[in-house]
C-alpha cells in the first residue's frame, strides 16, 4: 500500500486540553503543547501513533528516537512501564494554537484507549509520533468510493472536509447508532449514505460490506474508473477489495484498503 509519509518525524509530548462528547459513541480529546510545533501535519487521513500511560503510572514513559529505532526502544521497555500504543487519525490540527483533536470510539473499558478517553482529564500527558496518509487517489480517477465503519469515520470525515469542489463520490459509513450520524458539508457530487446498525451485536463493517456489494451487483454505482478508499474492521476492506477487483474489474492500484483493527484479535499491549 502506498503511503505519503511526513518529511519530519519526532516524538512529541503533549497534554490534554479538553474532552468533549461528540455523539453517543464518540468523544473528542484535544491535546496541546509547544512540542506540537514539530508535528508535520499532512491533513486528509493522516494518522499518528498515540502513546498512553498505563493506569496507575505517575508519568508517561515513551521512546525517544526520531527514526525507526523507536520500535526497538519500545519493545525493550519492561511491560509494566511500556505505554499503550495505538494509531488514530488526526481529526484537526490548529498550528496557531498548537492543538490537535483526536476522536475516540467510546466502548467502555474494553480497550486501553477507550478506557483512557473515558477517564482522562485536562493536564494528562500523551505522546505522539506522526505517521502518514494512505488516501492517495490515482491519476485519471473519474469518481471515488469511500467506505468505512466507525473506526474509519474520523478519516473519511477529514477527507470529505478537504475535498475539492469537483469531487464525485459515493460514501458509505456504518456507525453504531442513528445518533452517530454527522452532517458534513460536501461538494454537490458527493453522496453520503449513513448505515446505522440495528443489531448491537453485529460485527462492525458487515453492514457496509453487504450494502456496497448489493449496490455493485445492482449496477447502481457510477460508471467510469473509480478510486476506492476502504477502511475499518479487517473483514470490510479486505472483503470489499476482493469483490471490486475479482468481480468488477477494478484495478488493484486503484484500491486503498486499511484494516484498522481485527475482531477477536487483541491489539498490541
Amino acid at each position: 500500500m502506498r503511503i505519503r509519509q511526513p518529511r519530519h518525524r519526532a516524538m512529541v509530548r503533549a497534554h490534554v486540553v479538553r474532552v468533549a462528547p461528540l455523539s453517543a459513541h464518540f468523544v473528542t480529546v484535544t491535546v496541546g503543547g509547544p512540542e506540537l510545533a514539530g508535528f508535520d501535519f499532512l491533513g486528509l487521513d493522516q494518522c499518528t501513533r498515540v502513546f498512553l500511560p498505563r493506569e496507575g503510572q505517575s508519568a508517561l514513559r515513551m521512546p525517544t528516537a526520531a527514526h525507526n529505532g523507536w520500535i526497538a526502544q519500545y519493545y525493550l521497555m519492561p511491560l509494566s512501564e511500556r505505554p499503550h500504543m495505538r494509531n488514530y487519525t488526526v481529526r484537526r490540527f490548529d498550528r496557531g494554537r498548537l492543538e490537535m483533536d483526536i476522536e475516540f470510539v467510546s466502548h467502555g473499558d474494553t480497550g486501553p484507549a477507550s478506557a483512557w478517553a473515558g477517564r482522562t482529564e485536562p493536564g494528562d500527558e500523551v505522546g505522539l509520533y506522526a505517521e502518514g496518509c494512505s488516501y492517495l487517489p490515482s491519476p485519471g480517477t473519474e469518481w471515488q468510493l469511500l467506505v468505512g465503519d466507525e473506526s474509519a469515520l474520523p478519516a473519511v470525515m477529514s477527507i470529505l472536509e478537504e475535498a475539492p469542489p469537483e469531487l464525485r463520490a459515493e460514501v458509505f459509513l456504518e456507525v453504531p447508532g442513528e445518533e452517530d450520524r454527522r452532517r458534513p458539508v460536501v461538494p454537490d457530487g458527493v453522496n453520503v449514505h449513513w448505515l446505522p446498525r440495528e443489531d448491537p451485536g453485529a460485527l462492525p463493517g458487515a453492514l457496509a460490506l453487504e450494502t456496497v456489494r448489493e449496490r455493485l451487483a445492482a449496477g447502481t454505482l457510477p460508471e467510469g474508473r473509480p478510486y476506492c478508499f476502504l477502511a475499518g474492521e479487517k473483514a470490510l476492506p479486505t472483503g470489499l477489495r476482493r469483490t471490486l477487483v475479482k468481480e468488477h474489474g477494478v484495478n488493484r492500484a486503484d484500491v486503498t484498503f486499511v484494516g484498522y483493527w481485527r475482531h477477536g484479535a487483541a491489539a498490541m499491549k
